[in-house]
């Protein structure tokens, strides 16, 4: 009996074990997404970069480049963050879990202050084609100028580092949005009037999980090549360069 007895007690114990363990982990997952590791190729080596396939904060890769480029198309042309103009303000138009970052073409460097419960979602390199700069007068239209545009992007010079630290294997970060609406102010960024408009972006992204209390520097880039023929005197390349020095409190 008292063999028996202590038997069941330890599979009493094991099953209390087994029961808070489920809670626990129930209980992470409903909070903010946990910091992931992944490369986009199965390897985790990505410090703090959500997966492309992941959908955090419920959202996937491309329906949050469709909420980055109406955060981007909707702000007034004074001080977006697609210039390099000293009237640039980070939480512009944020709001909710995930702040957006966007570069500038050339080399600029910002400092800015974020919460640290703060996703960041960075575009790297992308475009987009709307019906109000005349880029496609169907969703497909609009569609194929995007990806013709980003197929443009140089994989091989996509960059990001994040603290030092290399972010791998940038081409599997490629999304395309879902086609999306948006009121331009005018002047806007794309031209001289605004308007109601709509779009599509293609291009590539990170999602980082939000950043521990402290300064930290995100760097990323890459350029657009765009050809006529080999050797044509209006090949053109468009770089960017920008570093963020973000101090998370």
């Amino acid at each position: 009996m008292s063999t028996d007895r202590n038997r069941m007690f330890r599979l009493l114990a094991a099953l209390c074990f087994v029961f808070v363990a489920v809670v626990m982990a129930a209980a992470i997952s409903s909070a903010a997404p946990p910091l992931l590791r992944d490369d986009g190729s199965g390897a985790r080596g990505n410090p703090s970069v959500l997966p492309p396939g992941s959908s955090p904060y419920g959202k996937t890769y491309g329906e949050w480049s469709a909420a980055w480029w109406k955060w981007a198309l909707e702000l007034p042309f004074a001080g977006h963050p697609f210039n390099d103009d000293p009237g640039f303000n980070v939480a512009a138009g944020q709001s909710g879990d995930v702040w957006f970052l966007a570069g500038v073409f050339g080399t600029v460097s910002r400092n800015v202050v974020i919460p640290n419960s703060k996703a960041l979602f960075v575009g790297l390199l992308n475009a987009e084609a709307s019906d109000l700069e005349g880029l496609g007068a169907t969703e497909a239209e609009r569609r194929a100028t995007a990806e013709w545009f980003a197929d443009h992007i140089v994989t091989s010079t996509l960059f990001c580092t994040i603290d030092g630290v290399a972010v791998g294997n940038l081409s599997s970060y490629r999304a395309s949005s879902p086609e999306f609406s948006f009121t331009a102010p005018t002047p806007w960024i794309m031209g001289a009037t605004g308007g109601a408009g709509l779009s599509v972006g293609d291009g590539y992204y990170l999602m980082l999980a939000p950043l521990s209390v402290g300064t930290h520097t995100i760097r990323f880039g890459g350029a657009f090549h765009f050809a006529i023929a080999e050797g044509d005197p209006f090949d053109a390349d468009f770089g960017a360069d920008d570093t963020y020095y973000v101090t998370a409190q």
